[in-house]
């Protein structure tokens, strides 16, 4: 006999070093899922999560203050890894990969040695719920200051929606005739003009002005003029606030059916903010507003090298400030 043979897997099998939030082809989830190993610490810490986001499945009293999880860590300790199958668990999609196929849940019959825990981690599944992971500073436009924070929340989210990703403006013009059951009328338009579609040309919507103006003219009904006068000043008059984008993702929610909740997994999101109070302030306001607006459907999960604790004393020894909110 091998010792190969003695492994219950290949030992000549590809496996990824790191995880790494934005890949997500099959063989990546598969194996991710599959081999994930829950530990006795870690079941305590799922537990937990469990418990908590079960509560506020069950009862929505007092789901709007339990909306944040802060995962923390040392370096490679598997932060990634688990915020990203936490990703996958919640939306239980269905996963294939040589012919078979599995719920992501599915892949954690037997990996926990407590039943009752698998049963309530199935009951928390079972609630509809988009996930978006994303790495913090991957997505960050670093020229934005102190709103660098609600920036990225607001591009995720257009990305999960389907609208321009890098021009809020546009997208708040895609949202807008979506809500009102116009958007499939201004992609036929703006083709029939352009020649091209609407998605492979928006990013490059100053060069179609025109056409951009022709198709929003005939899907709105209004006067040039006044398109013209909203595809000029669009990007200057946009206005992105916290309670702007929390109405947002109340709206889309909404549409989605009024249990349907969303959950914003945020990578090394502490050593992003790192000494700037500003960014604490303002991930602070992101995740209170969006409890409040959308009643505890809406959870931020972030995961940092330093416990909330030690981020926060440090903030408070750099500069004096009331972050009880956040810890709360």
């Amino acid at each position: 006999m091998k010792i190969k043979d003695l492994f219950a897997r290949d030992i000549h099998r590809s496996i990824n070093g790191v995880v790494k939030a934005d890949q997500l082809d099959e063989s990546s989830v598969w194996q991710e899922l599959d081999e994930f190993v829950v530990t006795r610490e870690l079941t305590r810490h799922i537990n937990d999560l469990v418990s908590v986001l079960l509560s506020t499945i069950e009862s929505e009293a007092d789901a709007a203050g339990k909306n944040g999880i802060w995962v923390s860590g040392y370096f490679g300790c598997g932060k990634s890894h688990f915020i990203k199958v936490l990703s996958y668990l919640l939306e239980n999609k269905d996963h294939t990969y040589q012919g078979e196929s599995r719920k992501a849940v599915e892949f954690f019959s037997g990996k926990f040695e407590d039943a009752m825990l698998f049963a309530d981690l199935k009951k928390v599944v079972g609630a509809a719920t988009d996930t978006i992971l994303f790495n913090i500073d991957t997505k960050a436009d670093h020229s934005t200051g102190r709103d660098a924070l609600l920036q990225v929340f607001l591009k995720v989210l257009n990305e999960k929606q389907g609208y321009s990703s890098d021009h809020p403006h546009i997208a708040h013009m895609e949202r807008h005739l979506d809500e009102k059951g116009l958007l499939d009328t201004f992609h036929s338009a703006f083709k029939r003009e352009c020649g091209e579609s609407w998605f492979s040309e928006r990013d490059a919507w100053e060069f179609h002005r025109d056409f951009v103006i022709t198709a929003l003219k005939e899907s709105l009904g209004q006067r040039e003029e006044s398109v013209e006068k909203w595809v000029d000043g669009g990007a200057n008059n946009f206005s992105l606030t916290v309670e702007n984008f929390a109405k947002w993702v109340k709206r889309y929610l909404d549409s989605r059916g009024s249990d349907h909740r969303i959950m914003f997994l945020a990578d090394e999101v502490g050593q992003f903010i790192g000494s700037d109070t500003h960014l604490m302030l303002n991930l602070q306001t992101i995740t209170e507003q969006l409890g409040t607006v959308c009643g505890g459907r809406a959870w931020v999960v972030v995961t940092s090298q330093e416990d909330l604790d030690a981020v926060l004393g440090d903030l408070r020894n750099t500069r004096e400030q009331d972050f009880s909110k956040i810890q709360g």
